[in-house]
């Protein structure tokens, strides 16, 4: 498998990139090939950093320029023709590389993806999914941005999509899907809440009706439904927790011998907390109902998360995860006629 990597995106890059590339070489024996993305020189020092002879399928494509992570996706994408993430889309779509992999300016890489590589057939529009901390572990939010205005067939797909990525890629059954939206009644919400609520109860599998936005942190379905306005607001408040949380601590830390002596006690706890809830143990997650594997990565990913979006990418292909998305809409209509 080839796996091509925008190595010039991100806040980190192309440090952490290529971090990421050796990382995870080095876990997986060089069972797949990397593509480094970006300007060669640069790439070539960098390798050197991590200079070690057993590791091989580690190559480089020059591409002379790289996208901002604040520039504008349109006026980026065409401006720089010879960007990294245009170019390793391109190879995509070339069928040069198998997957691609960028922590840089999501915007762009939504436009570019589904610019490029267009849409699984039956997709109405593609959508980007998080996931958030929860009571019962990791709850998946989809969309999180990619489509702020939607329709009633847009969410009850966004759902579908979710459901067939977490439950391959992640080997978790029976999910529940719930719709955000402000009260758990049927009846409840705008119209979009409404519509939606009818076409997910008759056609969505897993769907257990609306949730409240308090339903979220305690894990009450596996997947969360919303516009990607809403979405994009709850991942952004979601984030911040952990931080918040963290400062706290460490504020009334110090004071008392007592409080610092619980503290040593309960470090192995928060430790294990901060592990489960860390974005970098997912390292990234695709762009849903594009016809290709674009995965998008935090933008400030380290060498771990990269490489860990690397091993997502790498299972998309062999779970077929679009194949199944495809399928599955396919199913959807015939049994519609």
């Amino acid at each position: 498998m080839r796996i091509a990597l925008d190595a010039m995106g991100g806040d980190n890059a192309p440090q952490a990139t290529v971090e990421g590339a050796y990382l995870y070489q080095k876990d997986t024996n060089k069972r797949n090939s990397i593509i480094l993305v970006g300007n060669q020189d640069v790439l070539k020092a960098e390798c050197i950093k991590h200079s070690d002879p057993d590791i091989n399928n580690i190559s480089i494509k020059n591409a002379t320029q790289f996208i901002e992570m604040n520039e504008s996706p349109t006026d980026a994408l065409k401006k720089k023709q010879d960007s990294s993430m245009l170019v390793g889309i391109k190879m995509h779509k070339a069928d040069e590389a198998d997957a691609f992999v960028s922590a840089g300016n999501t915007g762009a890489q939504m436009a570019a993806s589904l610019l490029n590589l267009g849409r699984i057939k039956g997709v109405n529009r593609p959508a980007i999914g998080s996931f958030i901390p929860s009571e019962k572990g990791m709850v998946f939010v989809i969309d999180v941005g990619a489509n702020v205005d939607c329709k009633p067939l847009n969410l009850f797909q966004f759902g579908t999509m979710g459901r067939i990525f977490v439950d391959h890629i992640f080997d978790k059954h029976d999910l529940k899907i719930g719709l955000l939206n402000i009260g758990e009644e049927e009846k409840k919400g705008n119209e979009l809440s409404i519509a939606s609520y009818q076409l997910m109860k008759n056609q969505c599998q897993g769907f257990v009706g609306n949730i409240e936005g308090r339903d979220i942190l305690r894990g009450k379905v596996d997947i969360v439904v919303c516009d990607g306005f809403v979405g994009n607001i709850v991942l952004k408040f979601a984030e911040s927790i952990m931080g918040v949380l963290t400062k706290s601590i460490k504020k009334n830390l110090g004071s008392n011998l007592f409080i610092n002596l619980g503290a040593l006690l309960v470090k192995p706890a928060f430790s294990e907390l901060r592990r489960n809830y860390d974005y970098e143990e997912y390292g990234g997650v695709p762009l849903l109902g594009v016809n290709g594997i674009s995965i998008i990565c935090h933008g400030s990913s380290s060498g771990k998360a990269i490489k860990n979006a690397i091993f997502v990418a790498e299972q998309m292909r062999l779970k077929k995860v679009n194949e199944h998305i495809a399928d599955s809409f396919l199913k959807s209509e015939e049994s519609k006629q």
